[in-house]
């Protein structure tokens, strides 16, 4: 498999990761209620909020098309900071209250996973 196609493709399966991990928490009954009130572990769901949080969804999205696509350096720079940004962000999400143990599990495959794609682009060498 080439390069542009393994970093496409670990793309495509954190993105489903994290939309699956996402519908898991609305079968949550503690967390669809507070997602009903737009309020969820004290975070107030604005639209400010919403469009941050479509913007940063949006990263992985692109990026598997984007991987496809920009030629050599552009792609293996985009890889390395889309990859950091959503390890550090996913990271950094776990120490937002306690996390229910379906949440943990799917955050370790996201950030093995954008972690990766980090050091796949950073070990890239044009040929």
């Amino acid at each position: 498999m080439d390069i542009k196609a393994k970093l496409s493709t670990l793309w495509l399966f954190a993105t489903l990761n994290y939309l699956y991990a996402d519908v898991v928490g609305l079968m949550n009954p503690g967390l669809l209620r507070q997602y009903l009130t737009g309020t969820v572990n004290g975070v107030h769901f604005s639209q400010a909020f919403l469009l941050g949080a479509s913007v940063l969804i949006e990263i992985p999205i692109a990026m598997v098309l984007l991987s496809r696509v920009l030629k050599y350096a552009p792609n293996r720079w985009a890889n390395v900071i889309a990859g950091t940004i959503m390890t550090v962000v996913q990271f950094a999400t776990l120490f937002l209250g306690t996390p229910a143990s379906y949440y943990i599990f799917f955050s370790v495959l996201e950030i093995l996973t954008t972690s990766l794609i980090v050091w796949y682009a950073w070990r890239w060498h044009q040929a």
